[in-house]
C-alpha cells in the first residue's frame, strides 16, 4: 500500500491536526495546514511551495485533486495563497489553484478554479467547470461551463444536501482511518 508523502519544502513542513485524516498516496508538501476532521483522499497533491495553502475543518478534498498556489509577485505581496475554509467539498480530480473557498463552498468533480478566485459560503462550481482568474461566485449561486458563468440560484434542498456531503465525508474519513489503522 502506498504511503502518505508528508515533505518539508522551504524550512516549512506541513502541519496535520490530530483528527484530520490523510489517505494512502497522498502527498503534502510545505506550507500546508489541515484543520480538525479536515480529509485528503487517496492520491490527491497539496503543494505549498511557493505559498501557503490552508485548508479548515471538515473540509475534504476528494481523490486526485491537485491543491497549488501562486508565488507573490510585484506589487502583490501575498500573492494568491489557496485558503479552503470549514465544510467546503471539493470533488474528484478537481484543480484548485491560488483561490479562496469560503467555509461550506463546493467544487465539483473535475472543476478548475483559477489564481484570485473566490467561491464564497454556500456556492457551487458544478462538475467540470472552469472558473477563470479573478471570477467570484456569490454565496447561493450555481455557476457551470468553461468558462463558468452563473446558471440559478441552488434551491433549499441543494444546501442542505452540501451539508450532508460534508457530514458523509468526516464519518467516512473516520472509517477509512479506523480500516487503515486496523491493518
Amino acid at each position: 500500500m502506498a504511503a502518505v508523502t508528508i515533505l518539508p519544502f522551504g524550512g516549512n513542513v506541513p502541519r496535520i491536526d490530530p483528527s484530520a485524516f490523510v489517505a494512502p498516496g497522498a502527498r503534502l508538501i510545505g506550507d500546508v495546514e489541515l484543520g480538525p476532521e479536515a480529509s485528503i483522499w487517496y492520491n490527491c497533491v497539496v503543494r505549498g511551495d511557493v505559498n501557503r495553502i490552508r485548508i479548515g475543518a471538515r473540509s475534504n478534498v476528494q481523490d486526485g485533486t491537485v491543491i497549488h498556489c501562486d508565488s507573490p509577485k510585484p506589487g502583490e505581496p501575498d500573492g494568491h495563497p489557496t485558503i479552503i475554509g470549514e465544510e467546503v467539498l471539493i470533488g474528484h480530480m478537481a484543480m484548485v489553484h491560488g483561490c479562496t473557498l469560503h467555509d461550506r463552498a463546493f467544487v465539483g468533480l473535475g472543476a478548475i478554479v483559477m489564481d484570485g478566485c473566490e467561491i464564497e459560503s454556500d456556492a457551487m462550481l458544478a462538475a467540470g467547470a472552469m472558473l477563470t482568474p479573478g471570477r467570484r461566485i456569490p454565496s447561493g449561486q450555481l455557476w457551470a461551463g468553461r468558462p463558468a458563468k452563473y446558471v440559478r440560484d441552488l434551491t433549499p434542498d441543494q444546501l442542505v444536501g452540501m451539508r450532508a456531503g460534508v457530514a458523509h465525508y468526516v464519518a467516512l474519513a473516520r472509517a477509512h482511518a479506523a480500516d487503515l489503522k486496523g491493518r
